[in-house]
This record gives structure tokens, C-alpha cells and sequence, in this order.
């Protein structure tokens, strides 16, 4: 599966964007999607996930309450809606998946087969 992510870009703090997640070659069904967010110097840091069948969701703890994955079946797209942005949201974000992960591993960059360009948000003050 081929994933192509988009809609990032640059806000003020307080802002919000909705990122997208657009697979080609197959659909999202049995797959687990996530957000994984990258700084220069820093780890890879997961975001959020979706379970494409169940729609179960997870958050990492700095995001939740402002942040929303959720799936569009007929778009075969999972986005990412992120509200209330602060500057420390700033990074490279990367969607990623994979239909053989387990949920202990839902936050784990390695766990996942498939990758996305990255689409840069910025946050400013």
C-alpha cells in the first residue's frame, strides 16, 4: 500500500489543520493507521492511531483533547484534526500502516510496515 500524506502547512498557535492520509494499491481495511511526529535531532513520536475496522482511536497524552483521528471509508483516507495547536506541535508529520501490528505496539514507529512522505507543520507564536 502506497500512502500519501498532506495538509500541513503553517498557523499561529491556537490554529488548527487537518491532515490527510490517502492509501493507493489497496484499502485501509484491517489495517492500523497512525501519526507519527519528527523533529531534527529527535525520535520519531507517535501521535495517534486508528484501528481501520473497529475505529478504536489512541492519543499519545499531548495531544488528547485536541487532537482527532478519524477514517473516511469512501475516501479510503484516515485524517488527522488538530486543533488548539501550540509551537511545540511543530514537526514533520508522517502517517504510517500496517495490518499485522498489535495494539501494545500501536505507538511504535518499527512496528509499522508502510510509510508516507512527510507534510511539515508549523506552529508559530
Amino acid at each position: 500500500v502506497q500512502l500519501q500524506a498532506s495538509g500541513g502547512g503553517l498557523v499561529q498557535a491556537g490554529g488548527s489543520l487537518r491532515l490527510s492520509c490517502a492509501a493507493s494499491g489497496r484499502t485501509f481495511s484491517g489495517y492500523v493507521v497512525g501519526w507519527f511526529r519528527q523533529t531534527p535531532g529527535k525520535e520519531r513520536e507517535f501521535v495517534a492511531g486508528i484501528k481501520w475496522n473497529s475505529r478504536n482511536t489512541y492519543y499519545a497524552d499531548s495531544v488528547k483533547g485536541r487532537f482527532t483521528i478519524s477514517r473516511v471509508s469512501a475516501e479510503n483516507t484516515v485524517h488527522l484534526q488538530m486543533n488548539s495547536l501550540r509551537p511545540e506541535d511543530t514537526a514533520v508529520y508522517h502517517c504510517a500502516a500496517s495490518r499485522t501490528i498489535i495494539q501494545s505496539s500501536i505507538g511504535v514507529p518499527s512496528a509499522y510496515n508502510y510509510w508516507g512522505q512527510g507534510t511539515q507543520v508549523t506552529v508559530s507564536s
